[in-house]
């Protein structure tokens, strides 16, 4: 049963405010006194309450300067915490309960405040950052100019692109405007270092253009669009439950960085075109991941500030799909960009 431990800091005069909102959220919690005129309380919150905690918290107590709240995963609780139907906390305000799909698709949440926690860090435009980038884009293009698929997947267990991306779906389902503009800088700084690593190949290696692992990455077919779309939603369930970043990286770096990479090694080359079309894929993949990602958040209860703006942005990402999908019809009924027409009479290198 995933379980929190958290711990509240908080002046004395409050505590009969807190001993209130606890209750609604825990079974189980205690008093301790601390030097000062503060109070400390810990108590044992289960994954799915701890969100509604925090919340009823900051909305009580985020005002005093002195106030302050810690949580951390629990291992082990003994005696076990009965998690059902009968033993199910009430909610905090006078909202409908929960159906059994919410139930089972937000138990196992993070807390917003978790989510945002991981999210962060990864995106600060650090030199660690930038080095990654660069040399996850380098093992990505070697691996697809030899056509080695194990070393372009094993590229993409350093996610350099994971926190950028899930932090502009995050910040889309919230309306948070300063997390999703420093992500969308993070993430456009990363692929420019990928578009140009792949250059640097391109000019540097020697590169068959029918290249299995390459060409690939300039057809767009309805099956990348489906792919896409299932990396951005698997992402966001793994990455909201704590599973491991390495997994999550894979599940969406995967549809992000060869791409990327793939477009710079044909623009060094000297196939501006079917570097184009690698960009394209990229510009797909981009849209799709968001799109499951920030429905994914809301499908497990993700709270938006604005239903309205949430709604806008997504809109906004749909109507981009529909243009991107038209333009993939086009390509592939019109024959129009398409890898023959592109460089179709290059033999393959011996």
């Amino acid at each position: 049963m995933p379980a929190r431990i958290v711990q509240i800091f908080l002046p004395e005069n409050q505590i009969g405010q807190l001993e209130t909102i606890l209750p609604r959220h825990t079974r189980r919690f205690w008093r301790e006194s601390v030097p000062g005129e503060h109070e400390k309380y810990s108590c044992i919150v289960q994954q799915r309450y701890t969100e509604r905690l925090l919340v009823d918290l900051d909305e009580a107590f985020g005002h005093i300067p002195s106030f302050t709240t810690y949580v951390a995963e629990l291992e082990a609780v003994l005696p076990p915490l009965q998690e059902n139907a009968d033993t199910e906390l009430p909610l905090s305000r006078d909202l409908p309960p929960p159906t059994w799909l919410e139930r089972f698709f937000s138990r196992d949440r993070l807390s917003t405040d978790e989510i945002y926690d991981d999210i962060e860090d990864s995106l600060k435009l650090r030199p660690s950052y930038l080095l990654t980038v660069t040399l996850s884009a380098i093992i990505a293009g070697l691996g697809m100019r030899s056509g080695q698929t194990a070393v372009v997947i094993g590229a993409m267990i350093i996610a350099p692109l994971l926190g950028p991306t899930m932090g502009l779906a995050l910040a889309a389902t919230v309306g948070n405007w300063k997390l999703g503009s420093q992500a969308m800088v993070t993430l456009a700084v990363g692929s420019a270092l990928s578009v140009l690593a792949g250059i640097a190949i391109g000019v540097i290696a020697t590169i068959d253009p029918l290249t299995p692992e390459l060409r690939n990455r300039t057809l767009v077919q309805p099956s990348d669009v489906a792919l896409a779309l299932a990396c951005g939603g698997a992402g966001v369930l793994a990455f909201s439950r704590g599973a491991s970043l390495s997994l999550v990286g894979v599940m969406v770096a995967v549809a992000l960085v060869p791409p990327l990479t793939a477009a710079g090694i044909y623009t060094g080359a000297g196939y501006p075109a079917a570097g184009a079309n690698a960009l394209f894929l990229f510009t797909v993949n981009l849209v799709c991941v968001n799109v499951a990602g920030i429905l994914t958040f809301l499908f497990q209860g993700l709270p938006p500030k604005s239903w309205r703006m949430t709604a806008s942005i997504i809109l906004v990402w749909l109507l981009i799909l529909t243009l991107l999908m038209s333009m993939m019809a086009g390509t592939i009924f019109l024959d129009i960009g398409s890898w023959d027409s592109l460089i179709g009479n290059i033999a393959p290198a011996e």
